[in-house]
């Protein structure tokens, strides 16, 4: 993939379906990973754009690299303006979270100078910050921080069936993963994924959380207090499906989150937890996980940071596979990823095999055990331990249960 301005790309990707899949950098100029989609150009226009947005970008402060986390509402009227919406911001400058703030009114375009109306590239300005976007379709849209405040990134993804009050939520199991950045004591990356149950009154039940806090690795117990969810039904950000939960484990402390509902069973997720900047997604659970029902094909992207160790400085990885799960939970496929880290060399290992299998632990509701070992010609195999949460759709949440490395990362089934 070369730009007009000279260099390029060399990716590696891995096909969910036709239409869409995952993909890593595997030029080793650098390393970074990522999603793509097939776009509509039928909405590649002012018009295609309409209606209320949840968005969600995420990246670092240009002054000095410190972690920023944006998710809220924009509500679009089809004609380049942005009438409203709600934010909230968590930034590794700030000495807390901001807690819900207005949108104030703006404006957005679908490019008509730079090929926008062929490519679907577009800008907008949310809460005094510009952004770049380019329209998948008419309900997706993904966007770049273009101004010299932070480089973040993320997407907006269109509401449907936003409930306005706690009881209009309906009740229901709940996964949800999260990466991000500790800012307190020595400071590092963060991965976290759980579960919850929601009473359609405000009280959460069954909650577990499996944290990776630079390389320590902890589980909330059952002995968890103040386990409470509402949707927000203040004057002015009623109906814009924001929402906060919270719970406490007598050792870890309190564990707090702000979200925004895309529809009844998807969110983004802020971590408002104290020392924590990081964002994810929230997705409903299925009530009957079993290994027989995950069986089949899947795209997994993996993407965290390696500890310093000996030969190594500790970097960013990224890594892109797929792989075949059987009736028995056995995992087998191929991955692609690179070791940019390394002290004496930067790799890439191509379709490397990977072998492993996802333990469900009980009903399969909770916390599971995933293990992957990844072996490659001449290089003694690495084997890597995750703890999974299985959403809806066969989607599976993973976070990194190893003390050298932390890492997010999830998969999902492919289809024809």
């Amino acid at each position: 993939m070369n730009g007009a301005l000279g260099g390029g790309l060399l990716l590696s990707i891995a096909l969910n379906s036709a239409s869409q899949g995952v993909m890593t950098q595997t030029d080793l100029a650098a390393t970074s990973s990522g999603s793509f989609s097939l776009q509509s150009t039928a909405a590649f226009s002012n018009p295609g754009i309409a209606g209320s947005y949840v968005f969600d970008v995420s990246g670092g402060a240009v002054s000095n690299g410190a972690p920023v986390s944006a998710i809220g509402q924009a509500v679009t009227d089809g004609n380049g303006n942005v009438t409203g919406g709600v934010f909230d911001t968590n930034d590794g400058n700030s000495t807390r979270p901001s807690g819900p703030q207005t949108l104030a009114a703006s404006t957005y375009a679908v490019d008509t100078t730079n090929n926008g109306t062929t490519f679907g590239r577009g800008t907008i300005n949310l809460a005094g910050l510009s952004f770049v976007f380019y329209i998948v379709d008419g309900t997706h849209l993904k966007m770049l921080e273009e101004d010299t405040n932070a480089v973040t990134l993320g997407d907006a993804l269109k509401q449907s069936g936003i409930p306005a009050t706690t009881a209009a939520w309906n009740a229901g199991n709940f996964v949800f993963a999260i990466g991000g950045s500790s800012v307190l004591g020595t400071a590092g990356p963060v991965s976290r994924a759980g579960r919850f149950t929601t009473s359609g009154s405000g009280t959460l039940s069954t909650v577990v959380l499996d944290d990776n806090d630079d390389g320590t690795v902890r589980s909330t117990g059952t002995a968890l207090s103040n386990t409470t969810y509402a949707i927000d039904a203040t004057a002015g950000i009623a109906g814009s499906g924001r929402g906060t939960l919270t719970f406490t484990d007598p050792s870890l402390g309190t564990f707090s989150f702000v979200f925004y509902l895309v529809s009844q069973t998807q969110a983004v997720m802020q971590d408002t937890s104290n020392g924590i900047i990081g964002d994810g997604t929230m997705l409903a659970q299925a009530s009957t996980i079993s290994a027989s029902s995950l069986a089949g094909n899947y795209v997994f992207n993996w993407s965290g940071v390696v500890r310093p160790s000996t030969g190594n400085v500790g970097f960013e990885e990224d890594f892109v596979g797929q792989y075949a799960q059987s009736s028995s939970a056995s995992l087998s496929g191929a991955v692609d990823f690179v070791e940019l880290g390394t002290t004496s060399n930067h790799p890439l290992f191509t379709n490397s095999a990977v072998s492993g299998s996802l333990s469900l632990v009980g009903n399969g509701n909770g916390s599971n055990n995933y293990q992957v070992t990844i072996t490659t010609s001449g290089v003694s195999p690495n084997t890597f331990n995750f703890k999974a949460y299985v959403a809806a759709g066969n989607v599976v949440f993973l976070v990194g249960a190893d003390s050298n490395q932390i890492i997010a990362g999830n998969a999902s089934p492919q289809t024809q």
